[in-house]
C-alpha cells in the first residue's frame, strides 16, 4: 500500500528569516507548479491555517500518484527544498499518508488489527 499524499508543514518562520520564508516559499511553489504540469505530482495545496495553538500554521499538501511518491522523494531538488527550508522554519514536519481510495484501504487495515 503506498502513499499517495504528502504533507509538508511548518510552525512559522524563524525570527530574522522571514524575508528568506517569504522568497523560498514563491520558489517552491513555482517548483511544485512545474511538477504538476509535467505530471509528476496532481495537484498542491499551500495552507496558512489562522492561529490555533497545535504548532502547525501553514503547509502544503502534494497529491501524488501512489507510483510516484518515492521518485518524488528521491529527486535531488526536492530534497533541496526541503532542506533549504530547515534554515529558515520552525519545526518542519514532513509526512506521507493516504487519501481516496487509499484511505479505504488503510481504514479497512486498521479495523482487521483491532484486537477482537
Amino acid at each position: 500500500m503506498g502513499t499517495n499524499i504528502i504533507f509538508y508543514g511548518w510552525k512559522r518562520s524563524v525570527p530574522g528569516r522571514e524575508h528568506l520564508s517569504a522568497s523560498h516559499f514563491e520558489e517552491y511553489l513555482s517548483y511544485l507548479a512545474g511538477l504538476q504540469q509535467d505530471g509528476v505530482i496532481e495537484s498542491f495545496d499551500p495552507v496558512f491555517l489562522d492561529p490555533n495553538g497545535s504548532g502547525i500554521n501553514g503547509f502544503v499538501l502534494i497529491r501524488v500518484d501512489p507510483t510516484r511518491a518515492s521518485q518524488l522523494l528521491d529527486r535531488p531538488e526536492f530534497n533541496e527544498h526541503i532542506t533549504r527550508s530547515m534554515m529558515h522554519l520552525e519545526d518542519p514536519v514532513l509526512s506521507c499518508g493516504v487519501s481516496g481510495a487509499l484511505l479505504e484501504d488503510r481504514m479497512a487495515q486498521w479495523v482487521a488489527s483491532i484486537p477482537k
